[in-house]
């Protein structure tokens, strides 16, 4: 596969750990600032409660019907809402607090180091990634993942987000790269995927264990079977 030089990474869920983060910082917050005793059930049932209601309003945000600051006040607000807690003020302190804690956790996904230490010495490396800009430098930080990437381009500030083609056109002239020789790896088959091929970037989907294959140029359900073709 020697024809790609620019590898474009998505970061939340492909790199970094989302999932097992957020949840250590939900159930400490949960604990820390005593919602058990305002209605909020056990850490689990919010849980679910939540990322429903996060990824609705995420999704709302990406189609650029809500902003940014609308998206901050809603989303734990809203799962409040659900355990008939209603208290914008602290859904807001819950959420700043969460954006803070959250983007400093370590986790990432496994093999993602040892992956990125191959790649590192065969080819150009970047992100790409729609979070905010706040949380995501802290995680690339704190994590090392900055030691890997020439290039970091955060949707946040630009106006537009993954799967918009402005985006991908815009990492691309950083790195100096063309869609000849690049490839786009993620794990959100809309922004990542679709997005990447409808500016001609090959793309690699990281799935779901259990999911049914899609139209992807390659498909993975573990970074270490990166290794298998790059």
């Amino acid at each position: 596969m020697k024809k790609y030089k620019h590898l474009f990474f998505d970061l939340d869920r492909t790199l970094w750990d989302f999932e097992r983060n957020s949840t250590e910082t939900i159930t400490d917050l949960l604990e820390s600032l005593d919602l058990k005793n305002k209605n909020i059930g056990n850490a689990h049932d919010f849980l679910n409660v939540y990322k429903s209601k996060n990824q609705e309003l995420w999704l709302a945000y990406r189609q650029g019907k809500i902003s940014k600051d609308k998206l901050r006040q809603e989303r734990f607000h809203q799962a409040f809402l659900h355990f008939e807690l209603n208290d914008p003020e602290l859904a807001l302190h819950f959420n700043d607090k969460y954006v803070e804690i959250c983007s400093s956790k370590p986790h990432l996904l496994p093999n993602a180091k040892e992956v990125l230490r191959y790649l590192d010495e065969h080819y150009m490396m970047h992100i790409i990634t729609n979070g905010f800009v706040e949380a995501q430098y802290v995680k690339i930080k704190n994590t090392g993942l900055e030691n890997y990437f020439k290039q970091v381009v955060v949707s946040d500030g630009l106006g537009y987000r993954k799967p918009d083609k402005r985006i991908f056109h815009h990492a691309m002239k950083l790195a100096g790269a063309s869609q000849k020789d690049s490839l786009m790896i993620g794990d959100d088959y809309d922004a990542d995927i679709v997005g990447a091929r409808a500016i001609g970037i090959d793309q690699v989907y990281f799935k779901p264990m259990h999911e049914k294959p899609k139209e992807a140029t390659f498909e993975i359900t573990d970074l270490k079977e990166l290794l298998e073709f790059l």
